[in-house]
């Protein structure tokens, strides 16, 4: 599949995806067992990550749909912060939600609601720390803070890496396509991209207009 046709299908799946961000919020407050839909999406990030890295965060989160189709109107999407990026920080995020997560389950752990109702509470309180970093800084700066999207970027974030043909002007368009905001130019070793958190997308490849970039 070429680009153009992957960017169109993961566009189509994003307008699919991201209503179930405030149907989870909004809905989980009165019929929690719609937060059962959390876990569903963490399962899949946590398998496909090994097989794919990032990709499930960048084609199947209904989060990063949501802040991609509905954040991406507003954001002023300035650089996300290197600081976001750093893993002492990410890990530091990833053992305090899921400890808290644990937790909340432990205080009932044979109740299906009241753990519908744990995993509400942390969609809201994430998505609302997510549409605050989109507001101040970028659509997708929860993303690089997210703990699912840390631990698919350590267990397969060097899997289907992407390649740089020679031709490169470094005129950086790439990087102004993608949804995280790689650094792309500056990191490409051996003609493939050294980051851990590519998403898998296909926008920088559509975007360049020597055409040199693939999956």
């Amino acid at each position: 599949m070429d680009s153009i046709k992957r960017s169109k299908t993961r566009k189509v799946l994003a307008h699919l995806l991201w209503p179930v961000v405030p149907i989870v919020i909004v809905g989980g407050l009165k019929y929690p067992l719609l937060g059962l839909a959390a876990p569903v999406v963490m399962l899949m990030g946590a398998i496909g990550g090994i097989f794919r890295g990032r990709y499930v965060c960048g084609w199947l989160c209904p989060r990063g749909a949501f802040f991609d189709r509905i954040m991406g109107l507003i954001s002023p999407k300035k650089e996300i912060p290197p600081l976001f990026r750093n893993y002492i920080l990410r890990w530091a995020i990833f053992i305090l939600l899921m400890g808290l997560v644990a937790f909340q389950i432990a205080r009932v752990p044979t109740d299906i609601n009241h753990l519908g109702k744990v995993f509400v509470r942390i969609c809201i309180i994430t998505t609302s720390a997510g549409i605050l970093l989109a507001i101040i800084y970028h659509p997708r700066a929860w993303c690089s803070l997210c703990p699912m999207g840390t631990l698919q970027s350590v267990v397969g974030g060097q899997k289907l890496p992407l390649h740089m043909e020679d031709g490169c002007r470094e005129c950086r368009i790439c990087e102004a396509s993608c949804p995280i905001g790689l650094k792309i130019v500056g990191n490409i070793k051996d003609g493939k991209l050294d980051s851990k958190d590519c998403l898998k997308c296909p926008e920088c490849a559509l975007s360049c207009p020597k055409n040199i970039l693939h999956f």
